[in-house]
């Protein structure tokens, strides 16, 4: 039962963002009327915010409240703030709702990972076959507005994300975990927001999370520059839809079966793994600079995030107590999945402005010392 609320929970988070991802840029030039540029400092802002509040007001809130509290809460707050896009029709009063957004939304997602190594510590949770939903979710929200573009055009991108929030408000009420009811103990005693230190003493964490950051920074050019990569290929928009899709799709079967493949592998060979799988796949495509090599490396999204991700998760879950998962959740998200895609975003764009392979072979300035970090500090650490 729980596993299935931790499922349709990750389901209805991941629909949103796939939503939000993806279009919100294209919604604030087509409907709001901001030029690119503008448009990409709005984005550039909440992406900063959603750092911060990742970093420090997550981990401060969820040491004060239940899990399930929270969530209820930031779900609640982000419809409300949501509502002010409504009206705003300037590009400060769009900044301004947009820094307001990205400091309570994207705590969604630490919170959701947080949950999720609750029960994989209370309950041995098959957490690869739930999260498989939230990629699930990812795709479908894709496909759903795709379809509701052509009839109601871009209008309909700000609606299906009340829809998607307001789904995900429901999936709260629909059982969730009596362990989610429950407050997480400080992890000190002391109640004066210790967890930071703790973990930064923690044998093998800043380690870990070091590994992590630079295998999902890694990601930087493919994010920002894989459809205008393969635009310059000469693919259709419609193919290029298909094409990124790929990278969903094997996400998703890898999810469902990581568990079984990888429930008895240490963090630090699935680190060695996601490295080397990383570098091979960024390699490919600046060697073969065609639209084939670049769909059969689609594959290896699996390896280059996948594996890395779910080596992260593993890991906190089996070294760290229940009162430093959330602050883990925290840090990870504001430096792994943010601010380390932020800087080498700036990197990968002046490569690509060189050449668009150089983009994303540059990457590899983070996969190739990844794999070397793991094999000077596995045996030291044990992880």
């Amino acid at each position: 039962m729980n596993a299935r609320w931790l499922s349709m929970n990750f389901f209805a988070y991941f629909f949103t963002w796939g939503v939000f991802l993806p279009y919100w840029t294209g919604w604030l030039t087509s409907v709001k009327g901001l030029t690119v540029f503008e448009a990409s400092l709005v984005m550039g802002g909440g992406m900063f915010a959603r750092a911060f509040s990742t970093l420090f007001l997550f981990p401060a809130a969820a040491r004060r409240f239940p899990l399930i509290t929270l969530m209820k809460a930031m779900i609640l707050l982000s419809l409300v703030i949501g509502l002010f896009y409504i009206p705003a029709d300037s590009f400060a009063v769009l900044f301004a709702v947009t820094l307001a957004f990205n400091m309570v939304y994207p705590n969604l997602l630490p919170a959701m990972e947080s949950s999720a190594s609750v029960l994989i510590q209370s309950e041995r949770i098959d957490y690869g076959r739930s999260r498989a939903f939230g990629s699930l979710g990812y795709t479908v929200a894709l496909l759903i507005i795709g379809g509701l573009n052509a009839l109601w055009g871009n209008s309909a991108i700000l609606w299906t994300m009340f829809a998607g929030l307001a789904l995900f408000f429901a999936m709260q009420h629909a059982g969730p975990p009596e362990v989610l009811r429950q407050r997480s103990a400080d992890p000190a005693g002391d109640g004066r927001g210790s967890a930071f230190r703790q973990l930064a003493v923690m044998p093998g964490f800043v380690t870990v999370l070091g590994i992590s950051i630079l295998l999902q920074g890694a990601h930087a050019s493919y994010y920002n520059y894989g459809f205008i990569y393969l635009e310059d290929l000469g693919v259709a928009s419609f193919a290029i839809g298909v094409i990124l899709n790929v990278a969903v799709l094997v996400e998703i079967v890898f999810f469902a079966r990581a568990d079984r493949l990888f429930g008895g592998m240490k963090a630090s060979d699935m680190f060695l793994i996601a490295a080397v799988g990383s570098t091979v796949r960024w390699v490919l495509i600046f060697l073969v600079p065609t639209v084939w090599m670049f769909t059969l490396t689609q594959v290896l999204h699996a390896v280059s995030f996948g594996i890395a991700h779910f080596a992260f998760v593993r890991y906190i879950s089996e070294k760290l107590p229940r009162g430093l998962l959330a602050p883990a959740q925290g840090i990870y998200a504001a430096l792994a999945m943010s601010l380390s895609t932020a800087f080498l975003t700036l990197l990968g764009g002046a490569l690509y402005d060189l050449s668009p392979g150089w983009s994303f072979l540059g990457m590899t300035i983070c996969t190739v010392p990844a794999a070397f970090i793991v094999l000077a500090t596995r045996r030291r650490f044990d992880f």
